[in-house]
């Protein structure tokens, strides 16, 4: 009883959130000053157990870019780093309070700033809906966890699995893990609504989505980035459909 009681109240007093751009009504029980610790957290076991680029003219290329669909995102709070891993898996994610990580290999597929725009967009998206902590919440509302709860906010390593799974990062590679289709499809929008207000052509969105489609169909292995993602034909349908939604003016 007392364990249903603390749990009853911790969704009581959970924040009402909505998503920015699509205005969904979100159902999160930690505060984004805890995701943004855990994130922090994170960050620092990524660089640690992974080979950060010395190409000072890539990171700075990605630095550039990241900081001007920063700049858009409405959340200055963040503290915004721009990070590039030497490694050839077609990945790239974003921690909460704003940690990006890029992969060289998804940067090897990129042709352009826009399409990177387009990778940085969409991962931030990620982490200004805070798809991670929507997923904690579920999962741990799914499981009757006050305990679950009440831990999560240390992450104590116990619960170390639970938090990997629902921010989509190991601690020891960095890899995405997959997060829902509803988030997939939602963050596509608002990444590509961000690399617009930033100022990079969103057209070259969809090119960068065909590009991938291509490498998942001639692959034997689905790249980590498309992992459970929703269907290519869906994706690119609906971003084709989202584009003439754009505002007129930036």
């Amino acid at each position: 009883m007392r364990i249903g009681l603390l749990f009853l109240i911790g969704v009581l007093m959970a924040g009402c959130t909505k998503t920015p751009v699509t205005n969904r009504s979100q159902f999160i029980l930690l505060s984004s000053q805890e995701e943004m610790s855990m994130g922090a957290t994170e960050a620092k076991k990524v660089v640690e157990t992974s080979k950060v680029s010395t190409d000072k003219a890539l990171q700075a290329r990605i630095k550039r870019i990241g900081e001007r669909i920063a700049a858009v995102s409405g959340h200055s709070e963040y503290s915004w780093e721009f990070t590039v891993i030497e490694d050839d898996t077609l990945n790239a994610f974003c921690l909460p309070g704003g940690k990006v990580f890029f992969y060289t290999g998804i940067l090897k597929v990129t042709e352009n700033d826009d399409q990177i725009a387009t990778v940085m967009g969409h991962e931030i998206a990620h982490a200004l809906a805070r798809h991670g902590a929507e997923r904690l919440s579920m999962q741990t509302a799914s499981n009757v966890g006050a305990q679950v709860l009440a831990a999560a906010l240390n992450v104590p390593s116990q619960y170390q699995t639970l938090y990997s799974q629902a921010y989509g990062v190991t601690s020891q590679v960095g890899l995405i893990l997959p997060y829902s289709r509803k988030f997939e499809n939602e963050a596509d929008q608002i990444g590509v609504y961000l690399m617009w207000k930033a100022g990079y052509n969103p057209q070259q969105a969809l090119k960068f989505w065909e590009k991938m489609a291509a490498l998942s169909k001639n692959s034997q292995k689905t790249p980590a980035f498309l992992s459970t993602h929703p269907a290519d034909a869906d994706r690119i349908n609906a971003i084709k459909a989202y584009i003439p939604q754009l505002p007129a003016q930036r």
